[in-house]
């Protein structure tokens, strides 16, 4: 199921949840606003990824005005918000629910966590017969390049909705996988290629370089080749 002008509007009267992992105990633990006793407690430092939640709860409740928008961490969906459409934020070693959708979807592509024997993990997809692990660069113990996920397709928990998939190896990554179709000065060229590239097929995956400088995190373009490390379907011929 498609949304009707773009990949972030959605049919009218259909609820949208997105899903973030929560932010280990481990991490919480020195933040006295992420603890539920403390009188300075705020719920979002319970959350990972934040910059990629705020940047794409605000895009789409400004895209799908009149729908029920919600957000929760992957330990507080019920049944009803699996059900909807489904937007998961982060990857496998945080957030349970991109385990469980990756798992249930026919994908050429399975996230390496970075407590694996790889030490910064990566994505290992199939590629013309190929096993290749794309991973994450780093300059010295500094990260300067993350990789993304983008994949869109039915849901496997209903299939009247869709389930979406914006997932990096680390919190820069997540956040460009979002940005891909938020940004002001990138989404329309991004969206453009999708459409051309992908067509009306049901599902669809790519991978792309997020470059990081200064700091932050750069909006992938998807229409230059060499930031697309993996795309799935694979072109025809």
């Amino acid at each position: 199921m498609t949304p009707a002008r773009d990949f972030w509007t959605f049919e009218q009267d259909q609820d949208i949840t997105i899903v973030c992992p929560p932010l280990p105990e481990e991490y919480r633990r020195y933040l006295a606003y992420a603890d539920p006793e403390s009188a300075d407690f705020v719920s979002l430092y319970t959350y990972a990824d934040p910059d990629a939640l705020i940047e794409l709860f605000g895009h789409i409740r400004a895209r799908n005005p009149e729908a029920l928008v919600t957000f929760h961490t992957a330990d507080e969906l019920s049944s009803h918000h699996y059900t909807a459409h489904l937007i998961v934020l982060g990857g496998v070693d945080w957030n349970s629910v991109t385990r469980d959708v990756l798992e249930r979807v026919d994908l050429p592509v399975e996230q390496v966590s970075r407590d694996d024997d790889a030490e910064q993990g990566g994505f290992r997809v199939r590629q013309n017969g190929r096993s290749i692990l794309v991973e994450p660069q780093f300059d010295g113990g500094r990260l300067v390049e993350d990789v993304a996920q983008f994949y869109r397709g039915i849901s496997p928990f209903n299939r009247k909705r869709t389930v979406t998939v914006c997932n990096g190896m680390y919190g820069r990554g997540t956040l460009g996988a979002v940005r891909a179709l938020t940004d002001v000065r990138f989404r329309d060229r991004n969206e453009a290629y999708v459409r051309e590239r992908f067509g009306e097929a049901e599902s669809f995956s790519i991978i792309s370089r997020v470059p990081v400088v200064g700091g932050q995190g750069l909006t992938p373009d998807w229409t230059i080749e060499e930031n697309r490390l993996h795309e799935w379907p694979e072109a025809a011929g």
